[in-house]
């Protein structure tokens, strides 16, 4: 019989220490499917633009887990009634919510699997691991799938408060660097309560909630949306774009079997089958990584450039702006490109381009953060708010771009 004792204690650097509580849990995060995590960037590419998001799924997944610990705590502390096998639920929910993505995270989402969400792919994760446990996550899995008849269980998980948003906030702010994103977790999660089986939060907190949102918003402009980010990570989803189609037209390119196997593949939500999951259990970013050292070097003018891009960070110019570019300077850059490269439209088009991007700190038609008032009554925080700006943050914002190599200015 194995001596190993299961109850670790984990030193986070945002948290302190995170307790593992038992042994299920131990081996959960043991197993290779949890491990892979280690090795899938949480911010994608951003570390081109703030060198310290080098953090990863396996670090947020952990942080996750260490909130919803405080939550069912501060839950139980209001005589919310939440049993052992909820608790456990919750935690493995929360904990194997991410363990979907793909390399890079939400920068190749729909790149290796052009068809299926990363929530669907942690969904049969899940039940994989459900089936080598001996049923032990059932429970977790109908929660995660909003079966659950607790309503407010699956708010914790996934909503517009819950602990993931509240874990990656704090975290991506910390490794990034961008301060604006700090928010007050802790303070949030004492302040959760339940009514009428939905998740509610005391009036007395709205402040906090208004900074969580502004925090969210500055995120998404100074982070996840910096113009920086934007390039790389479309850079990155054009590389894998003309492996496919290089591959699927006969060319052999040099990369690792399970990278091979989605390239070759266009994989349905119907096909995908235990094998297909094995498989994308094998890869992650160091794959990608990994095969555009290698394609650097090929014959093929766009793959070749593209991956030189993204290794030596020489990316595209993206120039934003508030309407829409016009198809005259898209003509003018595309046409230049032709000239300066002797490359095709269809070639072209993977360096000029154009797009747009979105930011919404605050969706009014999803599940709303509901204050709880002093008086019993329950508003959505815009309601309830008496700052004007919470109604801007519920508005999206969209900004368009334009791309193409620099030296196109000039030329």
């Amino acid at each position: 019989m194995s001596q190993i004792n299961k109850l670790k204690i984990l030193n986070d650097p945002i948290y302190g220490f995170i307790t593992i509580p038992n042994t299920l849990i131990y081996d959960l995060i043991q197993h290779s499917y949890f491990q892979r995590l280690r090795r899938i960037s949480q911010m994608g590419l951003t570390y081109l633009v703030y060198p310290g998001a080098h953090h990863t799924r396996f670090h947020h997944a952990l942080g996750c887990m260490h909130l919803m610990q405080k939550a069912i705590q501060t839950l139980r502390f209001k005589s919310v009634e939440i049993s052992e096998a909820e608790e456990n639920a919750l935690l493995i929910a929360i904990l194997l919510h991410d363990i979907g993505h793909g390399p890079f995270s939400h920068a190749m989402e729909h790149s290796i699997l052009e068809e299926v969400h990363h929530e669907q792919v942690s969904l049969w994760f899940m039940e994989q691991l459900n089936t080598e446990f001996g049923g032990a996550l059932a429970l977790a899995i109908q929660v995660f799938k909003g079966e659950y008849h607790r309503k407010f269980m699956l708010q914790l998980i996934s909503s517009q408060l819950d602990m993931d948003r509240m874990d990656y906030l704090k975290r991506d702010s910390f490794y990034s660097g961008v301060a604006e994103g700090n928010v007050n977790s802790e303070r949030l999660i004492q302040m959760l309560n339940v009514q009428n089986d939905v998740l509610v939060i005391e009036e007395k907190a709205i402040y906090s909630v208004e900074k969580f949102l502004m925090a969210r918003r500055l995120m998404y402009w100074q982070a996840y949306l910096h113009k920086t980010s934007v390039i790389a990570e479309i850079t990155l989803t054009h590389i894998l774009k003309r492996a496919k189609e290089l591959t699927q037209s006969g060319t052999v390119l040099k990369c690792s079997e399970p990278l091979q196997f989605f390239m070759q593949h266009k994989i349905s939500k119907e096909q995908f089958d235990a094998n297909t999951l094995q498989t994308f259990s094998y890869l992650d970013d160091f794959d990608v990584m990994s095969a555009i050292k290698n394609w650097q070097f090929h014959y093929d003018f766009v793959l070749s450039s593209l991956s030189k891009m993204i290794l030596n960070r020489d990316l595209l110019k993206i120039q934003m702006t508030e309407h829409k570019p016009s198809k005259s300077s898209l003509t003018l850059y595309k046409n230049k490109f032709i000239l300066k490269y002797k490359t095709t439209s269809a070639e072209t088009d993977y360096f000029v381009f154009k797009g747009k991007i979105k930011n919404q700190a605050y969706n009014q038609e999803s599940e709303p953060i509901r204050i709880l008032k002093k008086d019993g009554s329950i508003e959505d925080v815009v309601q309830a708010s008496d700052q004007l700006s919470l109604k801007a943050l519920s508005k999206p914002v969209t900004k368009y771009f334009i791309c193409f190599p620099k030296e196109l200015i000039e030329a």
